[in-house]
């Protein structure tokens, strides 16, 4: 309701940037501040089918998500693909669908682009002049498909800014010493990701197939730097070594949801 006075959440339970350009904001939440009960507990973003109790509790939680970034967040319908939207006032409309895409980019105040994620690598971009900010959610295959590649040429045709004009930074993911996988996601990458992938010949053996630890983060960072991003941070954490502190769908199974959002100050 109009007035009605909504909590923001707790610095301690959120990620930022430490450099970003002024008159912008970047966060990635963590689990913690929000009203989710259970297994999701406590800031869980995203409802699972079937579980109306916990669907309430996650509107709060969005509306916590929108009280603190102070812009409003657009949700996007995430396929694990490439597509990449660029969002205007009408995408933050009261009822408005979500966009089917895995990335988006904005070059107006007051609209958060936001992606959702449980180990899947987020990725938060902005120009140096703060002019257009950007976010996407690359697992595996949007990483492999080009997603990054796809959000970085959308936000310098928007922006007029080149590569090396843009900053990026790489929330929590999948850490390269849990995320094991077979030879299907290691041949969806090109020889110059070869050495993010670490052979496991114990799994190997055991399984009767081959097995790797794969790192989302060099992948990512690798790509961006070949594409001239002039400035690219880390945060380095894994989702899946921390129960405490992060959703985990690899760990855990179904899960809550995280996100990363990234948008212009409101003037």
């Amino acid at each position: 309701m109009p007035g009605e006075f909504v909590d923001k959440l707790p610095e301690g339970a959120l990620l930022r940037p430490d450099t970003w350009p002024a008159g912008c904001g970047a966060l990635m939440t963590t689990r913690a501040g929000g009203v989710s009960v259970g297994p999701h507990a406590t800031l869980n973003l995203k409802a699972q089918p079937g579980e109306d109790e916990d669907a309430i509790a996650v509107l709060q939680n969005r509306r916590r998500l929108r009280a603190t970034v102070s812009a409003a967040p657009v949700w996007l319908d995430q396929v694990h693909g490439t597509q990449v939207v660029r969002l205007d006032r009408s995408h933050a409309a009261r009822g408005a669908a979500a966009p089917r895409a895995d990335a988006s980019i904005a070059t107006v105040p007051g609209i958060a682009c936001t992606v959702l994620v449980a180990d899947c690598l987020p990725v938060l971009f902005a120009t140096r002049d703060g002019l257009a900010v950007g976010a996407a959610h690359a697992g595996w295959r949007g990483l492999s498909g080009g997603v990054l590649e796809a959000a970085l040429r959308a936000l310098c045709a928007a922006s007029g800014a080149r590569p090396h004009d843009v900053m990026a930074w790489l929330g929590a993911r999948i850490g390269p010493e849990r995320f094991e996988v077979g030879d299907d996601v290691r041949q969806a990458f090109g020889r110059e990701d070869a050495r993010a992938f670490r052979f496991l010949p114990e799994a190997s053996a055991r399984e009767g197939r081959h097995k790797w630890l794969a790192d989302l983060g060099l992948i990512a960072r690798t790509r961006l730097q070949d594409a001239g991003v002039g400035h690219i941070a880390d945060c380095g954490l894994c989702t899946a070594s921390d129960p405490a502190r992060f959703f985990s769908f690899r760990r855990d199974g179904p899960s809550g949801r995280m996100a990363a959002a990234a948008w212009i100050d409101a003037v």
